[in-house]
């Protein structure tokens, strides 16, 4: 079992000086990672300039763009020789980043995956279905390393073949998985084809990408799961850094091992608790890639209130990513809003897509989302109404005249790793 309660419960006088003393160790790890060096050097901060967290502002921000341009090796702290593990992003927008880690990371990584599977109460007498990528992608990896460190039974599924990983659940008695929230719809969608009985599971984890409340209720649904939201990124470990106890009232940040802030993601100046912005780590114990205020583009806030489980700081649900944020005609939209919108309306299904396209120098927005099965009867012009109410929705939410399309159900893209429902065609033009 994983249970801390001297770490996870700690108080916060005595937090602050643990945070301080980490902070001050990372410091020292980032002198050795020429980017940092020169940072300092240019923005005249000295080393020991760094002593408390209100220091922590004098130092600038680090992008994602900046990881890229030290490809691949840069950000190394230690010799390679040191580093027993390397994943790397996908590099869809650019260069992959490259993660690089130590024996003691994948310590200090697998501990904090252990950690949040113990506080949603997981044991040594569940079976474990770990169904996302086990490639350079880290959620696989991750949550397999965690797993095993907490003694539960796991199978490394991997991602692909729905019909071998619904027999699995049903031959397997597995009683938790984890897998993205579109591919969890997906598998509900596919064990009622297959008339498969998945009454084994009773926890899904469900994390990549950003999902509502909604979508929630319809993964407990379907699947007969307790969801829980999981939030990672590769280059702060992976999995593991923020995560949902059973009180489902946001997520709690790992306050051992990172300091947040939220911040403008225009201005960049600091916000405060109950303010909405872009979150920004400085994890504070990595050793092969340390890293110091490294803006992650997911929007969330520093929630306000106590959680009733006794555990530190948490996280608001993510709406959705500063570089992920549409303008359409100036206005901003996330697609967590339109599935958010969707999902509330019962004539149509879990599956859209969004394209969005510039057309006589004017933004436009066309969703494409599936009519449900039990509301398609063979003609989808019979469905005019529901159209309209699809649209009068959206307008009502974003205040954006949309246009909708209505299609059969499952003829839109299934996605078994992250969902990729948003095509943007204006860079073509």
């Amino acid at each position: 079992m994983f249970w801390d309660e001297a770490i996870e419960t700690i108080k916060p006088a005595e937090l602050r000086i643990l945070q301080e003393k980490r902070l001050r160790e990372t410091i020292t790890r980032c002198m050795k990672v020429g980017f940092y060096q020169e940072m300092f050097r240019r923005e005249g901060i000295n080393p020991s300039d760094i002593r408390t967290l209100d220091d922590l502002k004098k130092i600038p921000f680090t992008r994602k763009s900046d990881l890229r341009e030290g490809y691949p090796f840069g950000f190394m702290a230690v010799p390679l020789q040191e580093v027993v593990r390397i994943h790397t992003t996908s590099g869809t927008t650019g260069k992959p980043t490259v993660v690089g880690y130590t024996k003691g990371d994948i310590e200090n990584w697998s501990g904090l995956i252990a950690r949040n599977l113990t506080m949603i109460g997981l044991t040594n007498q569940d079976v474990f279905q770990n169904m996302v990528n086990m490639g350079m992608f880290t959620g696989g990896l991750g949550f397999h390393y965690g797993s095993e460190k907490a003694g539960i039974t796991t199978l490394p599924a991997g991602t692909g073949n729905t019909k071998r990983q619904i027999e699995m659940i049903h031959d397997f008695g597995v009683t938790a998985i984890h897998c993205t929230p579109s591919y969890g719809l997906h598998l509900a969608e596919a064990a009622t084809e297959m008339k498969m009985d998945l009454s084994s599971l009773r926890i899904g984890i469900f994390g990549a990408e950003p999902w509502s409340e909604k979508t929630r209720n319809e993964l407990q649904k379907k699947l007969g799961v307790e969801a829980f939201d999981s939030y990672g990124m590769s280059e702060l470990y992976g999995p593991g850094v923020a995560f949902e106890c059973p009180e489902h009232k946001g997520l709690h940040i790992w306050h051992d091992s990172y300091l947040v802030e939220i911040i403008d993601p225009v201005s960049g100046k600091t916000l405060g608790p109950g303010e909405r912005g872009e979150l920004v780590v400085t994890p504070l114990v990595k050793e092969a890639m340390p890293l110091l205020r490294y803006r992650t583009g997911d929007i969330t806030m520093i929630m306000e209130d106590a959680c009733p489980c006794g555990r530190g700081p948490k996280l608001a649900r993510f709406t959705g990513r500063s570089d992920d944020m549409l303008v359409i005609r100036g206005i901003n939209v996330f697609p967590s809003q339109i599935e958010h919108v969707l999902l509330a309306i019962p004539e149509v299904g879990n599956h859209y897509m969004v394209y969005v396209d510039r057309i006589n120098h004017m933004d436009e927005m066309t969703i494409e989302v599936e009519v449900s099965r039990d509301n398609f009867h063979g003609e989808l012009a019979d469905l005019k109404k529901v159209q309209n109410k699809v649209i009068k929705s959206l307008r009502d939410v974003l205040e954006l005249r949309t246009t909708v399309h209505l299609v059969e159900p499952g003829t839109l893209p299934r996605f078994e790793g992250k969902a990729k429902r948003v095509v943007d065609r204006r860079g073509a033009d």
